[in-house]
């Protein structure tokens, strides 16, 4: 009994903040999405808008076709880096994976503005190319290029971290046992090596999908003729006093991302058993 009074002791002023900070304010917002700007009554038509009108589900697709885009391409470049690196051993590995996850500590909106320095109209590779053809190219840092090049700079260094420690902590034996079977190395690393990383290959897949779908600073930086969901969020809420608006599109990337993190739950309990 004292030991249940003690854990509820420590508990409470926990669950109390928990609610205060988190609970508390996500039912404002589903509240608020639920209403309707005129009258204040409760109502579906701030997400039906969303799928239905031209404006907005544009940027729904958008966001969903570039977050997967981001995804892919990270998981298969951080993947080989990843393989790489923990199975090869070489003078200043510690400083080039240092330089691979470097990316991690840097803001979105400082991320945007490299890729502009680069990419820009103005930019590094813009006028390199000026100088080198007599007519400047490369000039992408305001497209859908630009934004994914800059998604992929922070995406990569997550994804190597996670796939570098399964496939360094991979039993070596099992692959072994597979080749003296009489497998080549890619059957080995196809049949035996990728289904035991999978599960962390999934789980990286959807951290970065996720990522992708609600980044805002390096988007707020790069985009201009291109709308994607956190931008509309923003200019719905600042621009167009549309709180309730607002709180819908926040609502459904939170629901795209929860849905992605469930799914990946599912995929890594299905891959343990």
């Amino acid at each position: 009994m004292g030991m249940v009074r003690h854990k509820i002791f420590f508990l409470t002023p926990i669950m109390i903040i928990f609610s205060f900070f988190f609970l508390y304010p996500l039912v404002i917002l589903v509240l608020t999405s639920l209403r309707s700007e005129g009258d204040g009554a409760m109502t579906l038509h701030n997400y039906t808008q969303i799928l239905t009108d031209p404006y907005y589900s544009k940027a729904l697709v958008n966001s969903l076709l570039l977050s997967l885009a981001a995804t892919v391409s990270s998981l298969v470049l951080a993947g080989l880096l990843a393989f790489f690196l923990a199975r090869n051993e070489f003078k200043g590995k510690t400083l080039y994976f240092t330089l691979l996850t470097f990316p991690m500590s840097l803001p979105g909106v400082v991320v945007g503005f490299m890729v502009i320095i680069l990419f820009g109209t103005t930019g590094v590779m813009p006028m390199l190319s000026k100088w080198l053809t007599g007519t400047p190219s490369m000039a992408f840092a305001y497209t859908i290029t630009g934004i994914l090049l800059a998604y992929l700079y922070f995406e990569i260094p997550r994804v190597i971290l996670s796939l570098y420690g399964a496939i360094q902590h991979f039993d070596r034996t099992l692959e072994e046992a597979a080749r003296t079977l009489g497998a080549s190395p890619w059957q080995a690393i196809r049949y035996v090596v990728l289904p035991t990383v999978f599960p962390i290959f999934i789980a990286s897949g959807a951290l970065a999908f996720s990522t992708s779908m609600s980044a805002f600073g390096t988007a707020f930086t790069l985009t201009n003729d291109f709308d994607i969901l956190p931008i509309l969020m923003y200019n719905e809420f600042t621009l167009s006093f549309k709180i309730e608006v607002a709180s819908a599109i926040a609502v459904v990337i939170g629901m795209i991302c929860v849905l992605m993190n469930l799914t990946n739950r599912i995929i890594m309990e299905r891959g343990m058993r």
